[in-house]
């Protein structure tokens, strides 16, 4: 992809419709009962007998937060009372052990990455501890290449965690800022230092973290040009290695915290795009590569090199450095992709911990991919990391002779190119241009065979 993406207010505003960031295909909203413990304990087994054993990425939910952060659309729960955490912890290492029996040792965990929720919710030995069991049941590395990431909230960290998490094994930092405006953190009920979160982000440098993550939301109540302005201007300061600046998705009757956030609040159409507008203009001047969607980069990161040798990857953490491994999610609500198949664990706790009690792998719903399913999937997959793809070779490299296969999508494809969001050729070798880099959902959207032409009440964030 080019590190130049041009960023075209109008139309960002005619193609500011709902739809999936794809992080999966087919997405989450077509799970169903129709997988369960028993098929998902098939799929892996099958998966060691590849010519070619992908190798694993562990993703581990921590579902705890101290407080409610209003914005927040995750699966969590919130509690200062630490003994659900220690029954928590019991029920995952009864599920790593359970995976852990399904894949044959020489499959290397290249990638892990603890999410929540706060993973920082647990104590320093408590995470210890879980990952010394992870160890045991799953073969880790202490290759200086891995990915081994977990989510901070700055306010539940100190100088003296990050020294012990690096000693864990961790060696990359995701943390969450989502806005340093005093009027924005009380508005969201997530009030944190500037000073101590710039100063966090200085020792990760220093401690040598192969990578330091922020996470920055845009649309929040009383969001400003100015006021984000302000808030990157001091993260720049600093410089972290990656920065994710996700568009907030208002949507309260999905996710009852967000009833506690005044629609009167947020910031207009044509702010919310200025403030995303100023953000690409202050990130692209200060050096930062586009990854795709809402995701930046230093040049000298890992993801930047992935996007340059096409081991970029998308999954349900967003982008990924590390293409083709297979992904165990372990904790509640957690997403497993094993083989052609995804599967999620039960989202209710007591669901959750009740299946593991049984002796099963806490599955609730998943699904299968279908042959159209897993060559749609590789067109999106390519479309989102790589900025384009040849049809003729991926519907050949997937056995299907028939070049007409895509009619309807070409037609609908050639009304982006009409407005300037892509470029396909003779050939049918679709292009993103720089103007489509901001509407790669729209793009991808095309190809999705599940998508209603009439939804109803989206289930969905809108594009920008």
């Amino acid at each position: 992809m080019s590190p130049n993406p041009v960023f075209n207010p109008d139309l960002i505003r005619r193609y500011d419709h709902a739809g999936p960031r794809y992080t999966s295909y087919p997405t989450a909203v077509q799970f169903s009962e129709a997988i369960t413990s028993t098929r998902v304990c098939q799929l892996a087994r099958l998966s060691n007998e590849d010519p070619i054993p992908r190798s694993l990425s562990l993703y581990v939910h921590i579902p705890f937060c101290a407080t409610l952060c209003f914005y927040c659309a995750c699966n969590k729960i919130v509690t200062k009372t630490t003994h659900k955490a220690a029954i928590y912890l019991d029920h995952l290492r009864r599920e790593i052990e359970m995976y852990g029996q399904l894949f044959d040792d020489d499959r290397q965990a290249v990638q892990m990455h603890f999410g929540g929720g706060t993973p920082t919710f647990l104590q320093p030995d408590q995470l210890e501890q879980l990952i010394t069991h992870i160890g045991q049941h799953f073969r880790l590395t202490d290759d200086p290449e891995r990915d081994y990431s977990i989510e901070i909230d700055p306010r539940t960290v100190s100088r003296h965690s990050l020294d012990q998490l690096q000693q864990m094994g961790f060696n990359r930092i995701s943390m969450g800022v989502q806005d340093f405006d005093p009027k924005v953190q009380a508005a969201v009920h997530r009030v944190q230092s500037p000073e101590k979160t710039l100063d966090l982000l200085r020792h990760t440098r220093a401690l040598g973290f192969r990578s330091t993550n922020v996470d920055l939301i845009y649309g929040l109540p009383f969001q400003s040009i100015s006021s984000f302005s302000h808030t990157l201007d001091q993260l720049l300061e600093v410089l972290p290695d990656r920065l994710s600046i996700f568009n907030y998705a208002h949507l309260p009757h999905l996710f009852a915290p967000q009833q506690r956030i005044r629609s009167a609040d947020l910031p207009d159409s044509a702010e919310k795009l200025g403030i995303l507008g100023a953000c690409i203009e202050k990130l692209t001047s200060a050096g930062y590569i586009h990854i795709g969607m809402d995701h930046f980069a230093r040049p000298d990161d890992p993801m930047v090199r992935a996007g340059q040798d096409g081991s970029l990857h998308r999954n349900f953490q967003g982008y990924s450095t590390h293409a083709y491994c297979e992904l165990i999610g372990l904790g509640v609500s957690a997403i497993s992709q094993i083989g052609t198949s995804y599967s999620q664990n039960s989202k209710d706790l007591f669901a959750y911990q009740e299946q593991i009690d049984n002796n099963q792998l806490p599955v609730a719903r998943g699904i299968e991919l279908n042959h159209d399913d897993e060559l749609r999937r590789y067109i999106i997959e390519q479309l989102m990391c790589a900025g384009g793809v040849r049809l003729p070779e991926a519907l050949s490299s997937y056995g299907i002779a028939d070049l007409d296969y895509f009619q309807a999508e070409l037609q609908k494809l050639r009304l982006l190119a009409d407005d300037g969001l892509v470029t396909v050729t003779r050939g049918n070798h679709i292009q993103v241009t720089p103007a489509g880099r901001f509407l790669l959902r729209n793009i991808c959207m095309v190809f999705d065979r599940y998508l209603s032409p009439h939804p109803g009440q989206s289930r969905h964030s809108r594009a920008i």
